[in-house]
């Protein structure tokens, strides 16, 4: 294969790539664009082995046929709840793989002749460190989702001087590589500090985000790791691993971008560790009451009555209905019953709309694939801001396990990480159910105001399915 032609269709492939993520942005085309998006990559690793005349490397096959079994495996077996973390993990298999490639680009295994050692060995040394930082930073994200490692912001003393001290070393690593002999000692020198380094870096720094950030941090990995990918492209000179890296590592950064306005958070902030969850705030009250079954009257403190009306009569009588999905559906997988729920209400003569935070559940896009799963029309799902003015003149709002987007205290609690943060405006709706498994704060440790307030809340606590049920049962 000639070069012009590897050129020519290395472009033509990375231009399919960008038409695949341009589908997979709606849903009706978003199989069609990760189709697309995969015979690409796949079909630019032929064209790679075409190029490089490598198809006569036997051992390649035991490799490619390897990781066919594990993704196998993992696409049948990996539940939809535990897609964060699988996410999170692929990214750091990505930084692995991009680490593996400096390092053989490094220690000079499988390379030819290079015009450029200098920029050989820069970009292989920086492809070790971005791609271990996304692994060790993934491995611990993708721990704190899965509840093997802390969920909360875990902060060393010195946490920030210790960072900088691993940061001054990666950076030195990488001057000190342009003008260093190429020499064993000085090779491996190189080598074990950018290990060392930018594998406890990524830990140190993953390992103090916690609260609402972790789909924000997440997001950054996944465009760390098309950066490695790039990094380790040009270390061993194929423009597709360059071009495919690039692509992964701007539509990660821009994906972070707009996760970081969604939570009116700031990447610098995030990037410092400035997301503790506030020690200080108050706990949940735990003796507001839970349920108002039939019709009661109460007096408040300037004797104006409070008529609060059977919550059957209430469902029954619902014309326009919000639905509010959130992480606590995913974890009770209660999307099919939400649909049913919704079918009832649609039966009984009123409107249903699903409410679509931007960082509902712990990754973009994870209560539109689960409720997709349940076959919900995707017109039937508003993004936050189509919707938000809508709550006030809704008569039934329902929330589903979800806390910290509809928490009120991020307009006027100042001292508390979701300060500032757009919610959906829940608390405005006329009657609203909440079924969420208890009172606790959600992921930011936030406490939600909405739990305390007696007229047109009602709780409904315990699994999410049996509280869905419940009201599926008010219909009857």
């Amino acid at each position: 294969m000639s070069e012009t032609l590897y050129y020519i269709i290395c472009v033509l492939l990375s231009v399919a790539v960008l038409a695949g993520i341009s589908l997979m942005s709606k849903v009706k085309t978003a199989v069609a664009g990760n189709l697309i998006s995969a015979f690409s990559v796949l079909l630019g690793v032929i064209i790679t082995l075409l190029y490089k005349e490598l198809f006569s490397a036997w051992t390649i096959y035991i490799f490619i046929l390897i990781g066919i079994l594990i993704g196998a495996t993992l696409a049948l077996r990996v539940k939809m709840i535990q897609m964060p973390q699988l996410v999170a993990l692929l990214n750091g298999v990505g930084g692995l793989a991009s680490a593996l490639v400096g390092v053989l680009s490094l220690l000079g295994v499988g390379a030819g002749v290079n015009e450029y050692p200098v920029f050989a060995n820069v970009t292989s040394v920086l492809a070790i460190e971005v791609g271990l930082v996304t692994l060790f930073g993934s491995l611990v994200a993708a721990g704190k989702l899965h509840k093997l490692l802390s969920q909360k912001p875990v902060v060393w003393k010195n946490h920030s001087a210790v960072l900088n001290g691993l940061m001054f070393i990666i950076v030195g690593v990488v001057i000190f590589t342009l003008f260093f002999n190429d020499n064993s000692v000085s090779t491996y020198l190189v080598l074990i500090l950018s290990i060392v380094a930018s594998s406890l870096f990524g830990y140190a720094f993953a390992i103090r985000v916690g609260g609402a950030d972790m789909p924000i941090t997440i997001s950054l990995l996944n465009s760390l790791s098309g950066v490695a990918g790039a990094i380790a492209g040009m270390a061993v000179n194929d423009l597709m691993l360059v071009s495919v890296g690039g692509i992964v590592g701007a539509s990660g950064l821009f994906l972070t971008q707009i996760m970081c306005k969604a939570m009116n958070r700031s990447l610098k902030d995030i990037l410092l560790g400035k997301t503790s969850v506030d020690k200080n705030s108050p706990k949940a009250d735990k003796s507001v009451m839970v349920e108002t079954p039939e019709e009661e009257v109460h007096g408040n403190e300037d004797n104006i009555l409070i008529i609060k009306r059977d919550e059957g009569d209430i469902i029954r009588s619902a014309k326009s209905v919000i639905i509010v999905p959130g992480y606590g559906m995913a974890l009770a997988q209660a999307q099919h019953l939400v649909r049913t729920l919704a079918d009832k209400f649609e039966e009984n003569g009123a409107e249903v709309k699903f409410a679509i935070h931007p960082v509902a559940g712990r990754m973009p896009g994870h209560m539109n694939v689960l409720l997709a799963e349940a076959d919900v029309p995707y017109e039937k799902l508003f993004e936050m801001d189509a919707v938000n003015d809508e709550f006030a003149e809704t008569d039934v709002v329902i929330v589903i396990g979800a806390n910290d987007v509809i928490n009120p205290a991020a307009r006027n609690a100042k001292d508390t990480p979701i300060y500032g943060m757009p919610v959906l405006n829940v608390d405005q709706a006329k009657e609203i159910f909440i079924c969420n498994f208890d009172l606790q704060p959600g992921y930011a440790g936030v406490d939600n105001p909405l739990y305390k307030k007696e007229e047109g809340v009602h709780l409904l606590l315990g699994d999410a399915k049996e509280s869905i049920s419940n009201l599926i049962d008010r219909f009857d």
